[in-house]
């Protein structure tokens, strides 16, 4: 059974107790056994914040497809706070909540709605950290790279 593996992020509200509500609501809906990392404190990422994000990664075991997968955690999302992640002109803005399904296992898919793995999580530290110390011997199938090797090439 592939791994999932998930980053949980949020930069309003008490930051910590949003991030560990989400990765508690994901181990109860999925019936599943959920590991964390240490939380990584991040500036936000493709805009400007006064307000640093909080970072959860965690994975579990699952057989669920992808798409129902991240259908899943967007409701998860959604019930936590169902605001846009955007602004009315298509930036990022603060959030409550943000839940991004990074990778599954070795899969590799490319839809409308879901690109795996994440088409950005090579470039974000507050991902590659919790995958490494999580899981280390996962490889990006397109690099070939442990999420080590690719953290240490930012």
């Amino acid at each position: 059974m592939p791994l999932a593996h998930v980053n949980i992020g949020s930069n309003l509200g008490d930051s910590r107790a949003n991030v560990t509500r989400a990765a508690e609501l994901i181990a109860e809906r999925l019936g599943v056994a959920v590991r964390y990392a240490d939380i990584v404190v991040s500036e936000p990422w493709g805009y400007s914040s006064p307000n640093p994000f909080v970072n959860l990664g965690i994975v579990f075991d699952t057989d669920l497809a992808p798409l129902h997968l991240l259908r899943i955690l967007r409701g998860i999302e959604a019930d936590i706070s169902p605001a846009s992640h955007r602004k009315a002109d298509g930036s990022y803005a603060d959030r409550l909540i943000d839940i991004d399904l990074i990778a599954v296992g070795n899969i590799v898919m490319d839809t409308e709605e879901l690109t795996l793995p994440h088409p950005r999580m090579h470039l974000r530290d507050f991902v590659l950290r919790p995958m490494a110390r999580l899981d280390p011997e996962w490889r990006h199938p397109a690099f070939g790279l442990t999420a080590s090797e690719l953290l240490a090439r930012l």
